[in-house]
């Protein structure tokens, strides 16, 4: 007996009832896409013979998603924001649009309202022994001509790979700023070195990446939104020279072109020559962003981001 339904006249005709293209009311772009993933799911079932057993197995893994808040992490964990970065990435070269500074994912720990500051920022309370971090730069159009106005809005883990707001440890706000470039477009912050990380370990994700002999590792990077007026927002992130996961971040974030290199200064002539009192770890870096065109659209993706209150 054929027990392969899925392609069947009967259920063809039962999706359309389920997926409500057989209604008046609605979204229609929700029912197109209600229709095909329940299209797509019937299908899986039918081609690897999902038993009832994994099935409900599938429900509760969901429920526990969501209920640890991890379905952000999941998203990047399996491919799926970068494949989005990938589509965008296509559509440039498809419209001919140049880009600078490459895209990456932004990840699901970005809080809204970090302080503003002009030019230079701290970004970390002081209370994380780590390396000091001089992170510094310029903000350009295509051009190469510097974008004066920028904000730079930045954010990073501690040395534990943790970060505030999901981290109650820490400080309102704790390595995270928008930093306004100057007239020259030039941006600097001083913070400590991140740490890479891994997906909390007891949790969904990790039990998924468990189950598919995958680790949940990434490593030490520093996320960041640019914008300016009259041009596209970047999403991307840097990722620091030398960490064991750059080219095996879990998360497929790491691009070449955000690679950094982290310098160290131990010379107490460098070290007090920026007025600074111990050796710190220098990163330089410019940003590209493109400016908005016929062909070029913000990227300002709506999706739920923590508030600070």
């Amino acid at each position: 007996m054929d027990t392969h339904i899925a392609k069947s006249a009967r259920i063809t005709e039962f999706l359309k009832v389920a997926s409500g293209l057989t209604s008046n009311q609605g979204s229609p772009r929700a029912k197109a896409i209600i229709h095909r993933l329940l299209s797509d799911l019937f299908t899986a079932i039918d081609d690897l013979d999902i038993t009832p057993d994994e099935f409900w197995a599938g429900v509760s893994y969901i429920n526990d998603l969501g209920g640890a808040g991890e379905a952000g992490l999941l998203a990047a964990g399996t491919g799926l924001e970068h494949f989005l970065d990938l589509r965008m990435d296509a559509a440039d070269a498809a419209a001919g649009v140049e880009i600078g500074t490459s895209r990456t994912i932004e990840g699901p720990l970005y809080v809204a309202g970090a302080p503003l500051s002009e030019g230079r920022a701290r970004l970390d309370d002081g209370s994380d022994k780590g390396k000091t971090l001089i992170m510094h730069g310029v903000v350009r159009d295509i051009g190469g001509k510097p974008v004066p106005g920028a904000i730079v809005d930045v954010w990073h883990a501690n040395t534990k790979g943790m970060y505030s707001f999901f981290d109650k440890s820490q400080s309102q706000y704790n390595m995270r700023r928008r930093i306004q470039t100057d007239a020259s477009g030039r941006y600097e912050f001083q913070s400590i070195l991140p740490s890479g990380y891994g997906c909390p370990p007891d949790g969904p994700t990790q039990a998924l990446l468990d189950a598919i002999g995958r680790h949940g590792q990434r490593p030490a990077h520093i996320h960041f939104f640019v914008s300016a007026p009259g041009h596209r927002q970047l999403t991307t992130q840097i990722n620091i020279a030398g960490d064991k996961y750059l080219h095996d971040d879990f998360a497929f974030a790491t691009r070449d072109d955000l690679i950094a290199d982290a310098v160290e200064h131990n010379d107490p002539q460098a070290f007090q020559a920026r007025g600074m009192t111990e050796p710190f770890v220098e990163i330089q870096f410019d940003f590209v962003i493109t400016a908005l065109a016929k062909h070029v659209v913000d990227e300002i993706v709506q999706r739920r981001r923590a508030e600070a209150a």
